[in-house]
């Protein structure tokens, strides 16, 4: 028997980009279409990587899920949120990016047959799914001119974005300087430039966010 979604997760359907303004009777026949599946991840998990992943787009219902591609870390998913249409309508045999549940997870996962049906069938799920590709491809545009254009600081305020909110981050300087692509030196100063500005701080070996919208000032 199919699971059946809370009224908690109908609503956070309901606000989710694919899904923006259709009907609820639609909502709730979700788990029952063929092929979709609602599963749990625990912390840690990887729900997609190089070599594991199915051709499903995933609707993530609750937790947090870090998007990285080798040593960079690209975005954090938050519920809501999707991921997987990379997967859909092409023969590619991996993966570009591995994803890893940051906290518990549950995540409904549409296979492309039953994805292709409702695009079809429902033509306001075929304009919110164009638009949501069409988002896609300007914010990882954006990303890559991010990326090649911003400093040390720039790419340090990125990656402290993506930290769980409330939660330090403890990685060695050696580890997060390959992670930015930079050189130990260019991160001390960077910590020291936010660490002055008083956008971070740092105990230990753990750091801190004080305030994520100074962060996003520094991109």
């Amino acid at each position: 028997m199919a699971p059946d979604l809370s009224d908690q997760e109908r609503a956070l359907l309901s606000r989710c980009p694919l899904f923006l303004g259709v009907e609820d009777a639609l909502l709730r026949s979700l788990p029952a279409l063929p092929g979709v599946t609602v599963e749990p991840f625990a912390a840690g998990e990887v729900l997609y990587g190089p070599g594991q992943f199915r051709q499903s787009l995933g609707v993530i219902l609750s937790g947090q899920v870090q998007v990285t591609n080798g040593s960079l870390s690209v975005s954090l998913l938050r519920a809501g949120e999707l991921f997987g249409a990379a997967t859909l309508y092409n023969d590619a045999p991996e993966f570009a990016a591995v994803l890893t549940a940051q906290s518990p997870c549950r995540v409904l996962f549409l296979p492309q047959e039953t994805l292709d049906r409702l695009l079809g069938e429902e033509p306001l799920l075929r304009r919110n799914y164009l638009q949501y590709l069409t988002g896609r491809i300007r914010f990882l545009s954006g990303r890559l001119r991010s990326v090649a254009q911003t400093g040390a600081e720039g790419k340090l305020a990125r990656y402290l974005l993506t930290v769980p909110s409330g939660e330090p981050l403890r990685l060695s300087a050696t580890d997060l300087a390959k992670r930015l692509g930079i050189s130990r030196a260019s991160l001390y100063r960077a910590f020291q430039a936010l660490e002055d500005a008083r956008l971070i701080r740092r105990e230990g070996k753990s750091m801190y966010v004080l305030d994520p919208a100074g962060l996003e000032g520094v991109l």
